[in-house]
């Protein structure tokens, strides 16, 4: 198993002021924008106690986002930052592997119930390189984290429904994924309603709940 300590964790952030757009029906402009923040904070905040990891690094162009990620001690990748999730992870990816590093966890920034354990578990469940290791979404469709060694060993291709391609792109660069289940903070994503209020369920994520309920804006009815 490769050290926790070689691997960087990377979170690609678009725009927040332009996330959550699926949101838009049910939660204004400004609620969706603080819950963006709101849950790229939860995410930062549950990798930053994983104890061993290389560092984090944010992929964004994004000021607010930036600002964040510097609170949170983490290095801001600009290249590739506006070009789409995919592009996003590609890109700091291959930085880190002709930087030689030994490899790469890459999370979304709206899986705001995830917890540093969670993370843990994942990374001692990755084998030794070249390895890929991936944590299938809640409906069994997208891919919610995902650790490569080297950090490049497998070309990612986000979307809604990733998560079998990857498994297959792994296959066919050679390398038998390890599918891992049963981490419910990482494998829920919030992209709908029915994701938020699945969210404020689980009782787990405080800022992103706090934006939702605290103050009343857009809580479920």
């Amino acid at each position: 198993m490769i050290a926790t300590r070689d691997i960087w964790a990377v979170v690609p952030v678009k725009a927040l002021g332009q996330a959550k757009s699926r949101l838009g029906p049910q939660l204004s402009p400004y609620v969706r924008e603080r819950l963006a923040r709101a849950m790229l904070e939860d995410v930062l905040d549950a990798l930053a106690q994983v104890r061993g990891l290389a560092g984090l690094i944010v992929v964004t162009v994004d000021p607010l986002a930036t600002r964040i990620a510097s609170l949170h001690g983490a290095i801001v990748y600009r290249d590739g930052a506006t070009e789409g999730h995919t592009t996003a992870v590609m890109t700091a990816a291959q930085r880190l592997h002709s930087e030689h590093r030994g490899g790469m966890l890459t999370v979304p920034g709206d899986i705001p119930a995830v917890r540093a354990a969670e993370i843990g578990a994942l990374l001692r469940r990755h084998r030794e390189t070249p390895a890929f290791t991936i944590v299938p979404a809640h409906d069994g469709r997208g891919s919610n984290a995902i650790v490569m060694s080297p950090p490049a060993a497998v070309a990612l291709a986000f979307g809604g429904d990733s998560f079998v391609p990857h498994v297959a792109a792994a296959r066919q660069a050679g390398i038998e994924p390890t599918i891992v289940t049963g981490l419910a903070g990482i494998a829920r994503d919030v992209d709908d309603y029915d994701d938020v209020v699945a969210m404020l369920e689980t009782g787990r994520s405080v800022r992103s709940r706090h934006v939702l309920v605290g103050d009343g804006r857009g809580a479920p009815s």
